[in-house]
């Protein structure tokens, strides 16, 4: 006799988490797929109250410089695919990143994001990355914030390069932890590879930040499994992006998914890793929709790009951004009506600092893998 399915109960599992217990893959895959108001209510309101418990009713704000354009890969859903002659191409000199840097700077964010895809001007050879590195010391030296990069993956001894300028993360997402579909949505690259750029960034000393994206074929059960291999990844930061069709590319008739499944997907990384940095992308949605995902949980806002220097975002290269809404005056006020308030500068320091005392003192004794 085949048994009947029996779904976990809402309380059972939310209380579970309050308790730090871990839950299983089949009650992580029910609370993504709620549906029910008041049920998905219940659980935003327990990913607030988790929230609330490690970080208050503070926001870290996250300045976003998208520098290079120009990418070697041909990933199926993204704009900057090498293939995609519709795209629109840029290559930033130092002069303008620096003083995208410095504006990011003086507007009051907590952490520069130094992103490009892999362009080949930066991979061409052995010495191509020095650019890059010179470039990393002086928005270090020009800002005195603490920096975020996201090149794509890089050779290990660029990584420790990173790590001796003084990057404090390094952001390189898989988007899906399912192999099949990571084939799909990145031909030609190696999901090992990728992942393992992360664990040695890490044994060096550096925090690292996981992604996946919602709407490209995955399954409850697939994000499930992300969320163990982020847990696995001991990563410091989990971010999740609904995908958005870009002209040019395979995966443009694609429609967007509806935002639920990213608003439950924030949740559930929120409960499971309550004392982690989870995002909240304006590359998105803009402001449309901030507020659910601070009501989720998060307690980042990414991708502020300062008006008017010819920068792009990711999902959405313009939307946004020459209004100036995408500012830290822009969403300042949404964050004073829901009673949240833009953390100080210390206090992200404050956790910069702890998350790095802890990965140094964990690896100690540990050899860094080839």
């Amino acid at each position: 006799m085949i048994e009947r399915y029996q779904a976990p109960k809402l309380e059972e599992v939310l209380e579970k988490s309050l308790h730090q217990k871990p839950l299983s893959i089949l009650e992580i895959a029910y609370l993504l797929g709620l549906k029910e108001r008041n049920k998905i209510s219940q659980v935003f309101q327990t990913a607030q109250y988790v929230r609330a418990k490690y970080f208050e009713n503070k926001v870290f704000l996250y300045g976003f410089v998208y520098f290079s354009t120009f990418c070697r890969n041909n990933c199926t859903f993204c704009s900057s695919r090498t293939s995609n002659i519709l795209a629109l191409r840029y290559r930033k000199s130092e002069s303008e990143i620096l003083k995208a840097a410095s504006l990011l700077a003086e507007s009051g964010v907590h952490l520069i994001d130094l992103t490009m895809g892999e362009d080949p001007f930066y991979y061409r050879s052995e010495s191509g990355f020095d650019s890059l590195l010179t470039l990393i010391h002086k928005v270090k030296k020009e800002t005195g914030l603490p920096l975020m990069v996201s090149p794509g993956v890089v050779p290990k001894y660029v990584l420790a390069e990173f790590a001796r300028a003084g990057v404090d993360w390094y952001a390189c997402y898989q988007e899906t932890h399912n192999r099949q579909l990571f084939v799909y949505l990145r031909p030609e690259q190696n999901y090992d590879s990728r992942l393992k750029s992360k664990i040695i960034a890490k044994q060096l000393g550096i925090l690292i930040e996981e992604g996946i994206m919602t709407g490209v074929g995955e399954s409850l059960s697939d994000i499930a499994c992300s969320t163990e291999v982020i847990r696995a990844l001991g990563a410091h930061q989990a971010r999740v992006m609904s995908f958005v069709p870009q002209v040019g590319t395979p995966m443009s008739n694609r429609k967007s998914p509806s935002r639920l499944r990213e608003l439950m997907t924030i949740a559930v990384l929120r409960l499971l890793f309550p004392d982690r940095l989870i995002p909240a992308s304006l590359d998105v949605d803009g402001l449309d929709l901030l507020q659910e995902r601070l009501e989720a949980g998060a307690n980042v806002i990414t991708s502020l790009i300062p008006p008017r220097l010819g920068l792009s975002g990711v999902s959405q290269p313009s939307l946004g951004i020459d209004e100036g809404f995408r500012t830290v005056q822009g969403v300042a006020p949404l964050l004073e009506q829901m009673g949240m308030a833009v953390a100080t500068n210390q206090d992200y320091f404050h956790w910069i600092r702890a998350e790095k005392s802890a990965l140094t003192c964990s690896l100690a004794n540990y050899e860094v893998t080839a």
